[in-house]
C-alpha cells in the first residue's frame, strides 16, 4: 500500500513533527519520495563540507525484522515503512581529498587553496577523538534534516539511540570506517505522536554572557 502525502511548509514541519512510535504496516513510501527525503537530508551543512554521514536504508521486511531485536524489540523498527540507520564517517578526510581535488580540476579553487584545505582536514583527522566527534556531530545535523524532510513530505519519524551498535555493525556488515549514530523509523503513523512540553525561552536563551 502506498500513500500520497501533502507537502507542508518548513515551519509546519518543525511545529508538527513529533516522535511517532506506532506505524501502519505495509505502507510503501514511493522510491522517488524517499530519494527526495534523503537528498534533502544530504543538503545539511557539515564541517569542511565533508558530509560525514551515510544513510543505510532498510526497507525489506526480513531485514527490518532482523534489526528488531538489535533495537531491543522497539516495534516501530518492524512496522515502519523504512528504517534509516544514520552512520558517521570516521575517515572523512578521504572525502575531503575527493571534494577538493574535484574543485581544483574544475577550476573552482587554486592549488594553494586545495592544499591548505586538505592539509587542514588531514591534520584534524589525525586525532581519533576529532574524527569521532565530527562523525557524530555532522551525522546528527543530517539526521534532524532527514526527519524534517520526511515530515514536509507527509511522513512521520522517530529517532532511536537505543540499539546494540556492535550487533548492528555485525548484522549489516557495516565497514569499520563508519559508526552507527542513530536509527530513524519513517512511515505513516498508526497513532499520533504526542506533543511534549518545551522549556520556555527564558530558560534556554542566554543573551551575551552568563
Amino acid at each position: 500500500m502506498t500513500q500520497t502525502n501533502t507537502v507542508v511548509s518548513t515551519e509546519t514541519a518543525i511545529r508538527e513533527r513529533h516522535s511517532v512510535r506506532q506505524y501502519k504496516r505495509d505502507v510503501v513510501i514511493p522510491q522517488e519520495t524517499l530519494n527526495e527525503i534523503l537528498e534533502l537530508a544530504a543538503a545539511a551543512p557539515s564541517s569542511w563540507n565533508l558530509q560525514q554521514w551515510r544513510f543505510l536504508v532498510v526497507q525489506e521486511q526480513a531485514q527490518k525484522d532482523l534489526v528488531l531485536p538489535i533495537a531491543y524489540g522497539q516495534q516501530q523498527v518492524s512496522d515502519a515503512s523504512a528504517v534509516v540507520i544514520v552512520l558517521g564517517d570516521l575517515q572523512a578526510q578521504i572525502t575531503g581529498r575527493e571534494i577538493f581535488d574535484g574543485m581544483l580540476a574544475a577550476g573552482h579553487i587554486s592549488q594553494e587553496i586545495r592544499d591548505n584545505m586538505v592539509n587542514q582536514i588531514e591534520g584534524a583527522y589525525s586525532f581519533e577523538q576529532v574524527a569521532r566527534d565530527e562523525a557524530n556531530k555532522n551525522a546528527g545535523l543530517a539526521a534532524m534534516q532527514l526527519m524534517l524532510a520526511a515530515k514536509a513530505k507527509g511522513y512521520d519519524t522517530v529517532a532511536m539511540g537505543g540499539f546494540d551498535k556492535a550487533k548492528l555493525v555485525e548484522a549489516l556488515n557495516v565497514p569499520e570506517r563508519f559508526i552507527p549514530v542513530m536509527m530513524i523509523a519513517i512511515g505513516e503513523a498508526a497513532a499520533p505522536g504526542r506533543p511534549t512540553p518545551r522549556l520556555p525561552l527564558d530558560k534556554l536563551v542566554i543573551n551575551e554572557t552568563f
